[in-house]
């Protein structure tokens, strides 16, 4: 796979004890350009923040979903259209139906903590 660049976290907060607002801390630590997905929120840590990963500019690398299933299959579509070629289910997010279309589409599924799977611990954050 290419090198990685960027991430849209799916369900980001501005609530600094969430999971997906500790994602959007990590990645920029990590050095990636990140993309906050929120239907509401207008930003999240300083970044301008996207209704859908269709409103986002450009390409995106990967795509770490922190929501419940039901809504994760919505935007799995639009994760599809996009052509984003990783996706992270994180605990909670995860349903059998969400992994089926997501690898039937051609996505890599990766079912686990996007922050751990880069060597970081969400309770640093």
């Amino acid at each position: 796979m290419a090198t990685l660049e960027s991430i849209a976290i799916i369900g980001a907060s501005n609530d600094r004890s969430r999971f997906a607002n500790k994602a959007v801390r990590v990645y920029l630590d990590e050095g990636l350009t990140v993309y906050p997905v929120h239907p509401k929120e207008q930003s999240v840590e300083g970044l301008k923040t996207y209704r859908s990963v269709l409103d986002i500019p450009g390409r995106v690398d990967i795509a770490s979903f922190y929501v419940p299933p039901a809504i994760g299959e919505k935007v799995a579509l639009e994760v599809i259209r996009k052509g984003i070629p990783r996706v992270y289910l994180n605990p909670g997010s995860e349903s059998p139906e969400l992994f089926r279309l997501l690898d039937d589409a051609g996505i890599e599924v990766v079912l686990a903590c996007s922050i751990r799977a880069v060597g970081k611990d969400p309770g640093d954050y």
